[in-house]
């Protein structure tokens, strides 16, 4: 007996249209965030935005805290460590999030509301612990202390962004990058690789 084959299955058109709504929800909310922060980002400005009804991101995303984390879903797209000589781990990794930082304006927006929202705190901590740690842990000396020496690099990196793309401190803001690689490679070395005295 013969089985008979079934057609493909093709996406219909309210799924597109669902993904389409999606796509231009968490577009206006990042812009949103970006713009004005998370407490004075609205649901009905960002509906606004995405020229929909403001029930339509309460749909999807059930509150204001749940389109936030859904539009700050962020990949650091971290190196792999342990294909870097040792010694060099530390320029590397900084070298890596001044791309990011240079590339991609929601890791921006995500600091500035890091930095005044409870919400945006905790999602900046999960995208670090969640996407650091594992990198970090390849190349530690002793495994137990991946955490903590991942959340000193993350200090370090952070501060750097901060200073540097939010605040604009001078001179670090103009400083050409292998300078201030020159200044941050060794410390964020240490963190990463030294042994504790």
């Amino acid at each position: 007996m013969v089985s008979e084959q079934k057609p493909p299955v093709r996406p219909i058109a309210g799924a597109r249209r669902s993904d389409a709504t999606r796509a231009a929800i968490l577009g206006a909310a990042r812009e949103r965030f970006a713009a004005d922060g998370y407490e004075r980002a609205t649901i009905r400005a960002i509906a606004r935005d995405a020229r929909i009804d403001p029930s339509m991101v309460m749909r999807y995303y059930g509150s204001k805290e749940g389109l936030f984390a859904a539009a700050s879903e962020f990949d650091l797209r971290l190196p792999d460590l342990s294909e870097v000589p040792r010694s060099e781990a530390g320029r590397a990794l900084v070298r890596h999030f001044l791309d990011r930082w240079e590339d991609d304006e929601v890791l921006t927006a995500l600091l500035r509301v890091g930095v005044t929202n409870a919400a945006g705190a905790r999602r900046m901590q999960e995208i670090f612990r969640e996407q650091l740690e594992p990198v970090v842990a390849k190349v530690c000396p002793v495994p137990g202390q991946g955490p903590t020496r991942a959340a000193l690099v993350s200090s370090q990196i952070l501060g750097m962004a901060l200073g540097r793309f939010v605040l604009r401190i001078a001179p670090a803001a103009g400083m050409p990058r292998e300078e201030l690689v020159a200044w941050l490679g060794p410390t964020v070395q240490r963190y990463l690789t030294a042994e504790l005295p």
